[in-house]
């Protein structure tokens, strides 16, 4: 079977999900989750390497703080990009402070950095707060 591997950000499970069905509002086959919301979801660091490694569709993670201003401002326009990307590219949040070793195992520096992955590699990086327009744009 063809199609794009994602992975449930709710129980972990990597799935297939064939590429006409991105759109059409894919679930999870273990525990029923929507895998492709267009909404931005937050995550833990375990099921972020997993879904970084594994997903075939591009994977934007924002790395924040709850402490941290910019990071409050570009929340919303963060989620306004992932209803934008629907279907092109998943959105994800991980709080570097709940998840510190998270920021040491992808060298983050400072808050917020967006990382785009795809195919199990890192593709591009950037710092600082952005509008949802940039964003899109910048996930490409």
């Amino acid at each position: 079977m063809t199609g794009k591997k994602l992975t449930c950000f709710e129980c972990g499970q990597v799935n297939r999900v064939p590429e006409d069905k991105l759109g059409a509002g894919p679930k999870c086959g273990t525990c029923g989750a929507a895998l492709v919301s267009g909404k931005a979801v937050e995550v833990d660091f375990a099921t972020l390497k997993t879904a970084a490694r594994n997903d075939e569709l591009p994977l934007v993670v924002d790395f924040w703080a709850p402490w941290c201003g910019p990071c409050r401002m570009m929340a919303p326009e963060f989620s306004k990009a992932a209803g934008e990307l629907k279907g092109r590219a998943r959105l994800v949040k991980l709080n570097t402070e709940e998840h510190q070793q998270a920021g040491a195992a992808y060298g983050i520096r400072g808050i917020p950095t967006m990382i785009r992955f795809e195919n199990g590699t890192e593709k591009k990086r950037q710092s600082g707060a952005m509008q949802a327009g940039a964003i899109v744009e910048w996930v490409g």
